[in-house]
C-alpha cells in the first residue's frame, strides 16, 4: 500500500459506511479495488467468503482475482467472490432455484438462443429486423425492472403494444421451458430479494462488503441488486466515472452515481484525479472535451508524466481510405524507427470496422492478431454440434434440447415446445423424458 497515492490509500482504508470512488481514466481504480480486498482480509479480519467484488467483464474479474491473490501471498483466498453481475446472479439462481419456481436443471439462454426463441414466436407475423428490435426492447424493459403486465399497461401505440404482448409470450415460453435469459440473471435475484425476507436476510448476512467496478454502467436492475445485497450494513465501495459511461443504449444509467448520494446519506466521495496512463497534453484535450458533459461530480485529471508529444488528427474520406492511411503510417514509422510489428495496435469501436484494416494488412502481407473476434465456440454451427454432444451425454440437459429441437427445422413451433415444457414442469422431469411420455400425446 506504500506505493499508493493519498487518495488511493484513503479509498482502501475507508470501511465505515458506503464509499464512492470517483475514478478518472487511468487513475488506478482496479488497483484500489484489489488493494482493498487484501486490506479487508489482512488488516480488518473479514472472511473472504463475506467479500464480493463485481465488474462487467469476465476478463476484468479474472484480472482482479489474480491481483488480489498476488497481494495475499500468491494464494487465492477461499470463498472470495470476484465475478460479473451475471455470474453472481447465476450462482444465486442455482442456490435459490426452488424459491423462484425453477427445477434444478434450468436452462440458460444466451443472446443467440433468446433471439431464436423470439423468432419462433414471431414466425410469419413480423417485418425485417423487428426481431432484433423487439429483443432489444424486451431487454431494456427487463433491465429497468418493468414486467410484461406493466409494459402492456404503458404501451402508447400499436408497435409498443405488439412488443409488450410479445414480451408476455416470451416470458411464458421461458417459464414453460424452465429457462432464463441473460437479463433474468439479475432480474430474478432482484425479485427474490424484494419478495422473500428470509432469502434477503440470508444473502445480506453473507455479503459483508460489496465492491462494484464501473458503477456508471449499472442499469436499474443491477443498482437494485446492489442495494438489496448490502442492506442496512451499507458495506459498499462503488467505483465509477460518469464521463466514461458508454452503455446508455443498453440501459446503463450514469445517474446511478448521483442516486447513491440520495439513497445513502452517509456516502463518502473520494476522487482519483491523477492519471498514470497519459501525458499532460492528452489530458488537457480530454478535460476540454468532457467539460461540456453534464457532470454529476466535478473532477480534473492531471498527470506527472510530462506534457508529451503533439496530438495528430487526420481526416480520411471513408473507412477504406482510413485503413490505407493507418497502415501507411505504421509502415513509415516502422521503417524510420526500426521497430517490430508487435509494437503497434489499431483500436476501433465496433467489430464491423475491422474488415477494411484486415484487408489492407493482408494486401501488405502484414501479420496481425485480431482480439475480440468471434470465439470458435461461439459460432452458431459449433454451438449446435456441442448441443447434440451434450444431449447425447446427458438427456436431462434441457438447454441443449431447446437448442437442437428445431435444428435442422422439424416444424416444432413454440406452442408445441411450450406445451412440452408445461408437461415437463408438471411431472418434474426433463424435456426429453417428457417427450417420451406416452401421456403427452
Amino acid at each position: 500500500m506504500s506505493t499508493l497515492n493519498a487518495q488511493q490509500r484513503a479509498a482502501v482504508r475507508h470501511i465505515d459506511g458506503p464509499l464512492l470512488v470517483l475514478a478518472g481514466a487511468g487513475s488506478g481504480k482496479t488497483r484500489v479495488i484489489t488493494e482493498k480486498l487484501a486490506y479487508l482480509i489482512d488488516a480488518c479480519g473479514y472472511r473472504p467468503g463475506h467479500l464480493f467484488a463485481l465488474t462487467f467483464t469476465n476478463k476484468a474479474a479474472r484480472e482482479m482475482k489474480t491481483r488480489a491473490a498476488a497481494l495475499l501471498g500468491g494464494k487465492r483466498p477461499k470463498g472470495l467472490t470476484v465475478s460479473t453481475f451475471h455470474t453472481l446472479g447465476l450462482d444465486m439462481l442455482r442456490r435459490e432455484h426452488a424459491r423462484l419456481g425453477y427445477r434444478h436443471n434450468f436452462s440458460l439462454l444466451d443472446g443467440h438462443d433468446s433471439l431464436a426463441l423470439l423468432r419462433e414466436l414471431m414466425r410469419g407475423e413480423t417485418v425485417a429486423g423487428e426481431d432484433e428490435r423487439a429483443r432489444e426492447r424486451i431487454s431494456r424493459w427487463k433491465s429497468a425492472l418493468v414486467d410484461s403486465e406493466t409494459a402492456l399497461a404503458q404501451a402508447e401505440d400499436a408497435r409498443a403494444l405488439y412488443r409488450a404482448r410479445l414480451y408476455a409470450r416470451y416470458e411464458r415460453a421461458l417459464r414453460a421451458y424452465n429457462a432464463v435469459d441473460l437479463d433474468d440473471l439479475v432480474v430474478r435475484p432482484v425479485r427474490l430479494l424484494q419478495g422473500d425476507a428470509e432469502a434477503r436476510e440470508r444473502w445480506q448476512n453473507r455479503v459483508r462488503h460489496l465492491l462494484v467496478d464501473e458503477y456508471q454502467d449499472t442499469n436499474e436492475a443491477q443498482y437494485q441488486l446492489v442495494r438489496l445485497l448490502i442492506g442496512v450494513r451499507e458495506g459498499l465501495t462503488a467505483v465509477g466515472d460518469d464521463d466514461q459511461s458508454v452503455y446508455a443504449w443498453r440501459g446503463a444509467q450514469p445517474e446511478n452515481l448521483a442516486q447513491l448520494a440520495r439513497d445513502f446519506p452517509r456516502l463518502e466521495v473520494i476522487k482519483l484525479e491523477q492519471n498514470y496512463r497519459s501525458t499532460g497534453r492528452i489530458l488537457k484535450a480530454a478535460n476540454r472535451l468532457i467539460a461540456h458533459n453534464p457532470h454529476v461530480f466535478e473532477k480534473r485529471l492531471w498527470s506527472a508524466l510530462g506534457y508529451g508529444d503533439p496530438i495528430r488528427v487526420i481526416a480520411c474520406r471513408d473507412g477504406d481510405a482510413e485503413a490505407q492511411r493507418v497502415v501507411a503510417e505504421i509502415l513509415h514509422h516502422r521503417f524510420t524507427h526500426r521497430t517490430r510489428l508487435g509494437e503497434y495496435a489499431i483500436l476501433y469501436r465496433g467489430n464491423h470496422q475491422a474488415r477494411p484494416f484486415e484487408r489492407v494488412l493482408r494486401e501488405h502481407q502484414i501479420p496481425y492478431y485480431l482480439s475480440g473476434g468471434t470465439s470458435f465456440f461461439e459460432r452458431t454451427e459449433i454451438k449446435d454440434v456441442m448441443a447434440y454432444l451434450r444431449l447425447a451425454a446427458n438427456l436431462d440437459d434441457d438447454a441443449a434440447f431447446l437448442r437442437i429441437a428445431n435444428t435442422p427445422r422439424r416444424e416444432l413451433g413454440p406452442t408445441t415446445i411450450e406445451r412440452l415444457g408445461a408437461f415437463a414442469r408438471e411431472r418434474g422431469t426433463s424435456l426429453v423424458s417428457a417427450a417420451l411420455e406416452p401421456d403427452l400425446a
